[in-house]
């Protein structure tokens, strides 16, 4: 016992059993190279910011297997920051999906609600109600439609309203 004790005493004393602080080391920054701004982006603006996140939603959610990667693509084209980014990214891989192409899937709905986030900072809540099908196979049929949520931030771009964020919940 007094063997342990006397273990767990030096090490408190030494500061090596990361209990007590060792020398600070600041970290040296002269090696990095900050990375340069990308190039400015433009989205299609709109009005209020609610037109906007509409808008986007109606196409978001309005597709076919034939016509997902261009809505995906204008959707790109449309926004601006993570928005463009996911988009871009998810009309990539729809292209490489074989069961959208092969089941013929094809997606609808309406949005249901726009609504601020509480604190404001252009972040909103869009809900919609979406049916899925597929014309070539049987999977998807007697699906419900269901309720869907997104959180989304809108930017102010010379005077007018552009979705910067986009981030399916469900």
């Amino acid at each position: 016992m007094w063997r342990s004790l006397s273990l767990l005493l030096a090490c408190l004393l030494l500061g090596g059993c990361g209990l007590l602080p060792s020398s600070i080391v600041p970290a040296i920054h002269h090696n990095e190279v900050p990375t340069p701004p990308g190039p400015r982006q433009r989205g299609h603006g709109y009005a209020s910011a609610e037109l906007a996140l509409r808008r986007f939603a109606g196409t978001y959610i309005n597709w076919n297997a034939g016509d997902v990667q261009g809505h995906l693509r204008a959707l790109a084209r449309a926004s601006v920051g993570q928005a463009r980014s996911a988009m871009v990214l998810q009309a990539s891989q729809s292209r490489g999906d074989r069961e959208l192409s092969q089941a013929q899937l094809s997606n609808s709905g309406s949005v249901q609600a726009v609504a601020a986030l509480a604190g404001g900072h252009g972040r909103y809540v869009v809900v919609t109600r979406e049916s899925t099908h597929a014309s070539a196979s049987a999977g998807y049929q007697g699906l419900a439609p269901a309720w869907h949520l997104a959180l989304a931030t809108v930017s102010r771009q010379s005077g007018r309203w552009v979705v910067s964020s986009w981030q399916p919940e469900n």
